[in-house]
């Protein structure tokens, strides 16, 4: 008997729509031979089953099951494409882990500490990595822009802690845009950086599971019009996006290498990316993205296709995962 998979997107976030579009690729892609599959949509505390013929049944959130007629619907596993909060940040994750509902992502300690990325960095340096040199603020603490400044030097990036996307963060180039770009972050988040500016090419390396093999992608160059890579640049065409990326062997292979440690050490699942400031002297870290964009046009999918893996054996593996877990 084939098992119910539920694709999980929305979420409360301003990834929202970024999110249904990744939820609607798995939701296409994964192999229908194989299971049956269910797109949930979660938006704030209004969660359903959104059927083909666009009827919304509500989910009963004490067991995560939905009723269609008198058929009680219950599922046997998560696809989860929640890009932000609650899918990316640990919440959900706790939620399913109590229900004993297996999902693809991240588990919760992991999923916690790559959203918040105050801490993540704390974590990476443990390992001898290195990452921006920043400062890092709670809502209501003061904040004396002439000292960070004067420490970190301009352009600053001000970003929330717990934020993907690119949502909330601000390149600041002059004195007079710090105030309102901490105003954006804040929005975002309790906790903000500000970090320092590093020069250099950004690289994003894609890593995937596939039963107990750990898989690397082909590296991706993100070469940007825009100020940054940022959410205009990742979702309106104005970025160009090498795959895969033309670097010396040794700087790749620093790269993978790095990738498959953090991967393990870090306890991830299913498919991530992290993303890189190569210079040409260093190799600094800039995040994990837990649960990184899904759409026809996103890195992972990119990467996916260079290593010669097609959407639906991609979409389907970190599936297939969980049930080999259970054999």
């Amino acid at each position: 008997m084939k098992k119910n998979i539920a694709v999980v997107c929305g979420g409360n976030s301003g990834e929202f729509e970024i999110s249904m579009a990744s939820g609607k690729m798995a939701y296409t892609h994964i192999d229908r031979e194989k299971y049956n599959l269910f797109l949930i949509v979660m938006e704030d505390d209004r969660w359903f089953y959104l059927r083909d013929d666009g009827e919304k049944l509500p989910v009963n959130k004490s067991d995560f099951s939905v009723t269609d007629g008198k058929k009680i619907i219950r599922f046997d596993a998560v696809f989860n494409a929640i890009h932000g909060t609650p899918g990316e940040d640990g919440k959900l994750q706790g939620y399913f882990d109590l229900l004993h509902i297996p999902y693809t992502s991240c588990g919760v300690d992991a999923s916690a500490l790559s959203f918040n990325k105050f801490m993540c960095n704390r974590f990476i340096r443990s390992f001898g990595v290195k990452t921006a040199a920043s400062f890092s603020f709670l809502r209501g603490e003061p904040i004396d822009k002439i000292d960070v400044l004067d420490a970190l030097g301009l352009p600053v990036f001000i970003k929330p802690s717990g934020s993907g996307s690119s949502v909330g963060v601000s390149k600041v180039s002059k004195p007079e845009d710090f105030d309102a770009a901490v105003e954006s972050a804040f929005r975002e988040d309790n906790r903000i950086l500000i970090e320092e500016a590093i020069p250099g090419r950004e690289i994003a390396c894609g890593v995937v599971r596939k039963r107990k093999e750990l898989l690397v992608f082909p590296l991706t160059e993100i070469i940007t019009s825009n100020e940054f890579f940022d959410y205009d640049a990742k979702y309106s065409g104005k970025s160009l996006e090498i795959t895969p990326a033309e670097l010396p062997l040794e700087a790749e292979t620093d790269i993978k290498t790095l990738s498959s440690m953090l991967y393990r050490q870090m306890d991830c699942k299913g498919f991530v990316r992290f993303d890189y400031i190569l210079t040409d002297t260093d190799l600094y870290f800039l995040e994990l993205n837990s649960i990184p964009g899904m759409s026809e046009h996103s890195l992972i999918p990119q990467q996916a296709e260079a290593f010669g893996i097609s959407l639906r054996e991609l979409f389907t593996m970190v599936v297939d995962n969980l049930f080999e877990e259970e054999a």
